[in-house]
């Protein structure tokens, strides 16, 4: 394991609800004078979905599907972090001013990690260095961003304003690794200044969902933003013969040599190319309407195989960045 403390994943029931009154809370004016206009408010948009991880053998494949939270919900959005990890981005990974047309994007513009911010102590749960170096740079993202909320947001504690669901391969030959850091927030009222309320930004909680433990089932990663998205996870489809995915694994060899060895328990021993193959025709039986895109990373770089819809804008080389850096860019060449 690279974390001495592994928590669980903890999600309150009234999550959406705090999310919709968080969306719009932030419209409110600040000041209680009735002759002040709003100020330059903040606003964050929503990001909702599931996302699906399949590490087979030598690749690791991933989906999002986007299930807004609202009407002017985003969706899960992809960042290369690292070298050799990507991260989905969930919850409020978009902000905007009102002043401004223009929103704050978190998958943009992200700096480089290399190695642990030493303006900050050690991660008290013992996160390895690199892990840790990744969660400091999302905080130092946000928490400006989170810092403009002046107003009581009506909000469990355990509830995450944001989550990054960290796909890649860790150092030294430990493998592939599934992990989330979440971002919750703090709020104290300032009485000295009437209904003035300080946000804080905690720092991030780190849960490793793959690996899972030695001789564990090697099955399927279902992370689900919020938690309230009805409906069983895609490893429940399969180990519960539905007649779609049923049908479609009868109708091909290879898929339904992918479809044992997930049920199985036994992910990790598919074909790559067969496991790509099954997912791309899967999705869209459980997605319906809605909109997915799928990746595949091998420790060698990254391919898209559904490119999201929107295009990416183009950004300067940094002659600094490693040269194996993965790009996400979606004019890469799809897989077959």
């Amino acid at each position: 394991m690279r974390v001495a403390t592994t928590y669980c994943r903890q999600f309150v029931g009234p999550l959406m609800a705090c999310l919709f009154f968080f969306a719009w809370t932030a419209w409110v004016p600040v000041a209680p004078a009735q002759d002040r206009e709003v100020s330059n408010e903040i606003v964050a948009n929503l990001a909702g979905g599931r996302v699906i991880v399949h590490v087979a053998h030598d690749k690791i494949l991933f989906a999002a599907i986007d299930q807004p939270i609202e009407k002017n919900s985003i969706p899960p959005r992809v960042l290369s972090v690292n070298a050799t990890h990507i991260g989905v981005l969930l919850g409020a990974s978009e902000w905007r001013h009102t002043a401004d047309p223009k929103p704050v994007r978190l998958d943009r513009d992200f700096p480089q990690i290399s190695a642990r911010d030493s303006h900050y102590a050690v991660n008290p749960e013992e996160i390895a260095p690199d892990l840790d170096a990744i969660g400091v740079a999302f905080l130092e993202r946000l928490r400006p961003l989170v810092s403009e909320l002046q107003h009581k947001v009506d909000f469990n504690p355990n509830d995450a304003i944001f989550e990054v669901v960290l796909i890649g391969f860790a150092p030294d030959d430990y493998g592939p690794e599934v992990w989330t850091i979440e971002y919750r927030i703090k709020q104290e009222e300032i009485a000295t200044q009437g209904d003035f309320w300080q946000t804080r930004l905690l720092r991030p909680r780190f849960t490793q969902l793959y690996p899972p433990e030695k001789h564990a089932p090697r099955t399927l990663v279902e992370v689900r933003y919020p938690d309230t998205i009805q409906g069983p996870t895609l490893q429940q489809l399969i180990e519960g013969n539905d007649p779609d995915i049923d049908n479609l694994s009868h109708g091909d060899p290879k898929f339904l040599k992918v479809d044992e060895d997930i049920e199985r328990g036994q992910a990790n021993k598919a074909v790559p190319q067969d496991a790509t193959d099954f997912l791309r025709a899967v999705l869209p039986l459980i997605a319906g309407k809605s909109r997915f895109i799928l990746g595949s990373m091998t420790e060698g770089g990254f391919d898209w195989v559904v490119p999201p819809d929107e295009p990416v804008e183009r950004v300067k080389a940094d002659k600094n960045q490693p040269p194996e850096r993965p790009t996400l860019r979606p004019t890469l060449k799809p897989n077959p």
